[in-house]
């Protein structure tokens, strides 16, 4: 009797993360250091003075060259992180929470409350978010905490549409009506199974979120209506450099370069996220 040989049944091999995924995850890395430790990257002291090198184009000495004081770039750049992360992730936790509140009153709130509430975030979407944002600004003044606040409520609305939509969608699911069905009370309905479910694509949506507001609070610096100098925040840079735009285009290039690259990684992480809570609800 010959002996049948079984061939092991091989395990499906670990799928390596995707290449955008880990370019994104370490820039943001990379930035996190900054922020939390810049001294461990910083190669000058981002306020230290120096105008016989003022306006110096990148070189092994100053890596992004130097600013109209003779300030080391580089050092500016890394020392800015920890304001604009927070600034972004201030605001992005700002605009979420008000969403949250917004939607949820719209789709659980009694009927009177509903509508209202409804016609209020209704208004807030048709009226410009840069519009709202300069208004708030001019009303408390330019800083770190009108930023967070004026560019978390220009974003709110459009979220807070989001969380009502997917609150009512998980209102008419299989599992609430069975839920209803074996006599769970409106409460425990509402919090074991509506809440959990519509606002768990929300973490993907607040990784989306702090690439965008970090934009916007960079254009509202770049307008002069953020972050006074001397602050190293990346808008502020972008303020300081757009009158040497021609002279010295580094000043400008690279600090939008920054944004831009933070504004990518952030929104594939959110990508990603959003993209592994689909096919785990599947």
């Amino acid at each position: 009797m010959t002996a049948v040989l079984q061939k092991p049944v091989r395990t499906a091999a670990r799928r390596r993360p995707p290449v955008d995924l880990i370019a994104a995850s370490v820039v943001l890395g990379l930035l996190a250091i900054a922020a939390v430790v810049p001294h461990l990257l910083a190669t000058h002291d981002p306020y230290a003075l120096d105008y016989p090198a003022a306006l110096q184009g990148p070189s092994l000495a100053h890596w992004f060259g130097t600013d109209e004081s003779g300030r080391d770039l580089y050092s500016r750049v890394i020392f800015g992180a920890r304001e604009s992360l927070l600034i972004g992730l201030g605001a992005a936790a700002v605009g979420i929470v008000a969403a949250v509140l917004l939607g949820a009153l719209a789709a659980l709130g009694p009927k009177p409350v509903a509508v209202v509430i409804d016609r209020f975030v209704e208004v807030l979407f048709s009226f410009p978010a840069l519009l709202a944002a300069l208004l708030l600004i001019a009303i408390a003044g330019p800083s770190a905490l009108t930023q967070i606040l004026a560019v978390g409520v220009g974003t709110a609305p459009g979220y807070a549409r989001m969380v009502r939509g997917q609150i009512l969608s998980a209102k008419r699911s299989a599992y609430v009506q069975a839920a209803v069905a074996l006599g769970h009370s409106p409460a425990r309905i509402v919090r074991a199974h509506i809440l959990p479910n519509a606002l768990r694509p929300l973490v993907a949506i607040f990784a989306l979120s702090v690439g965008q507001s970090i934009v916007w609070a960079s254009s509202l610096s770049f307008l002069g209506l953020g972050v006074a100098p001397p602050s190293p925040e990346w808008g502020a840079l972008l303020d300081a450099g757009r009158a040497y735009v021609v002279q010295a285009g580094w000043l400008v290039v690279i600090p939008g370069l920054v944004i831009v690259a933070l504004a990518l990684a952030a929104t594939t992480v959110g990508r990603h996220l959003q993209s592994g809570l689909e096919k785990g609800e599947k």
